[in-house]
């Protein structure tokens, strides 16, 4: 009785991941008005609205919710075994999406797709740069790459890069104008570039240490930012000092670009790890991007000054 409503299920889903009509019809090249028919025809057929619409934003009704719930994984199963079906023949391919936050796009997203573009041509990488950590699954990704802290346990987890360090910069300018500042305390006394969390809106502590303790210094300054390479972009002009990942700014610093304030309260972090869930580590595209991403790893571990 449904089974001409399949091939309208992947709009379905789409709408709903995407949050709208005009998006999932970009992600899927149709146009919003064949979008719009498919959700009718299910709809109808359903009888019941699976979208509640307004002017301003698409969610999902009690019926959308539930049909979306036992529609996506289905796809999604269906996808990867489709994707493990073709390499058996010939080489990964598909669309392999990937949930990155923004400071891991250049340390670790970045070399691997440039190499992968090489050697899997057949494999399309969308990359969505997100700050906060969402469900990779009920989202449609097929992995996620955070800070290894930030990681749910139940997820498989694979190191992308070294544990690296954050760091206070400023540019010599700034230095030669206001000085150094000799302690954490001494941070009040300068232009702290500011750092807004994007879904909860709070500024972000800087994390230091000090007499061999954990704090969480609150800073002002006259510029807040939202990505941390603007901030070094700012610091870079001279605006004030800036808190960033080390390796984000390791060519400034060697180049003398950028100078390091207070190096004692530098803390470490564990690295950037790409995680996933368990049951998708055998597709093909996603190992094809694990493999290239330990490759390039190992070989910037036998490179000085590189991180993958």
């Amino acid at each position: 009785m449904y089974r001409d409503l399949l091939t309208h299920l992947p709009v379905i889903v789409a709408v709903a991941r995407r949050g709208g009509f005009a998006l999932a019809a970009a992600e899927l090249g149709m146009s919003p008005s064949a979008v719009s028919h498919a959700v009718r025809i299910v709809e109808e057929r359903i009888g019941q609205p699976l979208f509640a619409r307004t002017t301003r934003s698409v969610s999902l009704t009690e019926a959308g919710k539930a049909l979306v719930e036992t529609a996506a994984p289905a796809l999604q199963d269906i996808a990867e075994r489709m994707d493990r079906i073709r390499s058996v023949k010939g080489r990964p391919s598909g669309l392999l999406r990937i949930n990155a936050s923004n400071i891991a796009i250049p340390l670790a997203v970045t070399p691997v797709v440039a190499a992968m573009a090489e050697r899997y041509p057949e494999v399309t990488v969308e990359v969505f740069a997100d700050q906060g950590l969402v469900d990779i699954v009920g989202e449609g990704f097929d992995a996620g790459i955070r800070l290894g802290e930030m990681i749910a346990q139940d997820m498989v987890a694979v190191r992308l890069t070294p544990p690296f360090s954050v760091v206070i910069v400023a540019s010599p300018a700034y230095v030669g104008r206001h000085g150094r500042p000799s302690s954490v305390a001494d941070l009040a006394n300068h232009n702290c570039i500011g750092y807004r969390l994007v879904r909860s809106g709070a500024l972000y502590r800087w994390d230091l240490i000090e007499d061999g303790k954990d704090i969480a210094m609150e800073t002002r300054g006259s510029v807040v930012v939202t990505d941390s390479l603007a901030a070094i972009d700012l610091a870079l002009a001279g605006v004030g000092l800036a808190y960033v990942f080390e390796p984000l700014a390791r060519a400034d610093l060697a180049a003398g670009r950028l100078v390091q304030v207070l190096p004692q309260t530098a803390i470490e972090e564990p690295g950037l790890f790409l995680y996933f869930p368990r049951r998708a580590s055998m597709a093909p595209k996603l190992r094809a991007f694990i493999d290239t991403a330990q490759e390039i790893g190992r070989a910037s571990l036998r490179t000085p000054g590189r991180v993958a």
